[in-house]
């Protein structure tokens, strides 16, 4: 039989165990293992063999480890690691896709019951409809203030009630309510905090991301800068056109009131000099527009239904 290893052989064995881990791998899953039996992380093991491995241990081994090695290897971005090693966490390396990864780790949760004196991750309701309690099981119900009516010898729960709010803590009653009608409100498993990826540190909820969440930040970040630079008169590549167009208006503005001109000055005098030309301009596009229907039909419509010209029908090129 061989003899057990001490405490100090297994500080060295874990020691050289994450060192080996740090240097294999980039990308690290910092998990909350709140709740999480063995078998359950067992389970989660396995389903992550291949391109991952799950490492728990006590937060200061692990943050004397990480520094340790940080230390030896002048890789200080490896010290990011140790301020979110906090409460009762794990570390998941892995090689794959940390967006798959997290789903993968995500499917791992178990229900539970709701114990005296645990805190409601989520809200509790319990729905309407026959519990299958006998009429002598009441008090509970009026002790929560849930209503309640006799059907068929049974208790039946009139309307959903929010039994209990997230953040607050699992009384007696409610707990012993939710055991009589079988439910398990509360599920657990590991829970992905943070994400380390060769040395930058950032929020799960970034892998949830999607293009067009990308795509639409960026188009913000660019509004903010092109409003910014107008307002400091400051040129940039995002507010370039706007200045030019600003600069066109002042000028053709400038032309209007003068008699200086410019070729597309011109044309915008013309057409407030003649405003007949305005429908001359608008009549190919009142025929394009119509151009579809049959002649005959588009008559007998404007016979019985006189068009009326409008400013916003009659658009126009200036640069035409």
């Amino acid at each position: 039989m061989a003899p057990k290893a001490s405490k100090a052989d297994k500080k060295i064995a874990y020691d050289a165990k994450l060192c080996q881990l740090l240097d294999e791998y980039t990308q690290i899953l910092v998990a909350a293992a709140d709740n999480v039996g063995s078998k359950q992380l067992q389970n989660i093991r396995k389903g992550l063999r291949g391109d991952s491995v799950v490492l728990m241990g006590k937060n200061t081994m692990m943050k004397r480890s990480v520094r340790i090695h940080a230390e030896k290897t002048g890789n200080e971005a490896f010290l990011n690691i140790i301020p979110l090693l906090v409460g009762n966490v794990g570390l998941i390396f892995t090689k794959g896709d940390l967006k798959e990864v997290s789903e993968e780790v995500a499917k791992y949760k178990v229900g539970a019951p709701a114990r005296v004196g645990l805190v409601a991750p989520v809200d509790v309701v319990v729905p309407p409809g026959n519990t299958g309690l006998d009429p002598s099981q009441t008090s509970f119900f009026q002790v929560l203030n849930i209503p309640t009516k006799i059907n068929k010898g049974t208790v039946e729960i009139i309307t959903p009630v929010e039994l209990i709010k997230k953040g607050d803590k699992v009384g007696s009653s409610e707990a012993a309510l939710l055991a009589k009608l079988g439910i398990r409100p509360f599920s657990y498993g590991l829970v992905v905090l943070s994400v380390y990826d060769n040395g930058t540190v950032f929020s799960p909820e970034v892998l949830d991301m999607t293009e067009d969440d990308l795509v639409a930040k960026f188009a913000v970040g660019v509004s903010m800068v092109t409003s910014l630079s107008l307002a400091l008169s400051y040129p940039t590549l995002a507010a370039a056109p706007h200045m030019f167009i600003n600069a066109y208006k002042n000028v053709l503005a400038i032309a209007l009131e003068t008699e200086y001109s410019f070729p597309q000055a011109d044309k915008v005098k013309e057409y407030l000099a003649d405003p007949s030309k305005f429908v001359a301009a608008a009549a190919p596009a009142a025929t394009a527009d119509s151009g579809s229907a049959p002649a005959a039909a588009a008559a007998e419509e404007k016979k019985e239904e006189p068009a009326e010209e409008s400013d916003d029908d009659m658009g126009f090129s200036l640069f035409d």
